[in-house]
């Protein structure tokens, strides 16, 4: 299956209101979030990998204690793609909606 291509300045201009939590640019989204304990950090990674999985599409996760940082980027098209965005749009739907 062909990968999406990049978008461009304007498309990801466009998409971004729609997704308030998260920040960035053409370079990658990124997302924090602060979970109530280690465990349920490690649980929101797991629950994150199954949706990645299905998509065949891996964030960066980096795990400090309870807090996550999450970056998405197509690296084979060479910033984000509606990949990115479809995924930050799943990743909202299983995580706290406050930053």
């Amino acid at each position: 299956m062909p990968r999406p291509p990049r978008l461009s300045p304007d498309e990801l201009a466009a998409a971004l209101p729609a997704l308030p939590l998260w920040s960035g640019g053409g370079d990658g989204l990124r997302r924090t979030v602060q979970l109530p304990s280690f465990r349920d950090a490690v649980a929101a990674i797991v629950a994150i990998a199954d949706v990645a999985e299905e998509m065949d599409h891996h964030p960066d996760v980096d795990l400090r204690w309870r807090t996550l940082h999450l970056t998405l980027v197509s690296h084979s098209a060479g910033g984000v793609s509606e990949l990115d965005l479809e995924l930050a749009r799943r990743i909202d739907a299983l995580l706290p909606a406050h930053p």
